[in-house]
């Protein structure tokens, strides 16, 4: 009984290898608090599928539950990959409530939501150490990168041995510093980008279908 139970497992491992490559990809949007990532999730949706993921705010931890786009065809090139998005919280070391109060949210509001978040980032590690297959991982190119969330990501993403490209997100802006994003994790291909202006989206799309697909 116990070879027999043995075999049926093996073949169940070799079945799910050889049927793996067909199944969509779920590729996680992560990285930190406002920069971007709903943004890039609903850009990329609406121009393969015509729907929009989540809303948008300025707002920081506007996303504080994982949302899912599922079945997103892309083909660039000669080379085609099925996607599920995964557009995840935000992550952050501490959300405090305060900084919803500077967005005119009441407090009892504000509390909640920074509850939510908090819960959010739990949600959004875990998605990360058990339920993806590779990540893109946007960065404001306006703010410094060489923060302790980003590098903490990164290692993370490293020792699943994922596949990631870090976009940098918003060279609309004057501020933007696409070298300074690139020299932060010079060991990942940067891809610069406005998820908001559309600005590069071509080679963002070539870049997805190449690493994913």
């Amino acid at each position: 009984m116990g070879l027999l139970t043995n075999l049926k497992d093996s073949v169940s491992r070799v079945t799910d290898r050889l049927f793996a490559s067909d199944d969509p990809k779920r590729i996680g949007i992560y990285g930190p608090p406002n920069a971007g990532k709903t943004t890039l999730a609903n850009r990329i949706a609406r121009d393969w599928t015509g729907d929009a993921i989540g809303p948008e705010s300025h707002v920081p931890h506007e996303t504080r539950r994982a949302r899912r786009k599922e079945g997103v065809d892309i083909e660039r090139n000669g080379r085609s990959v099925t996607i599920d998005i995964v557009d995840t919280p935000g992550v952050a070391t501490k959300v405090d409530y305060k900084e919803f109060l500077d967005h005119d949210i009441e407090k009892d509001d504000a509390i909640r939501r920074s509850r939510e978040a908090t819960e959010g980032v739990a949600e959004a590690m875990h998605w990360l150490r058990e339920d993806v297959d590779g990540v893109i991982y946007v960065l404001d190119s306006t703010t410094d990168p060489f923060t302790q969330v980003n590098t903490m990501l990164i290692g993370i993403i490293e020792s699943r041995d994922l596949p990631v490209l870090i976009f940098a997100n918003k060279i609309d802006l004057d501020e933007a510093d696409i070298k300074r994003v690139a020299d932060a994790f010079p060991q990942h291909e940067t891809v610069p980008l406005s998820a908001l202006e559309g600005d590069n989206m071509d080679e963002v799309y070539d870049k997805i279908a190449e690493y994913f697909g």
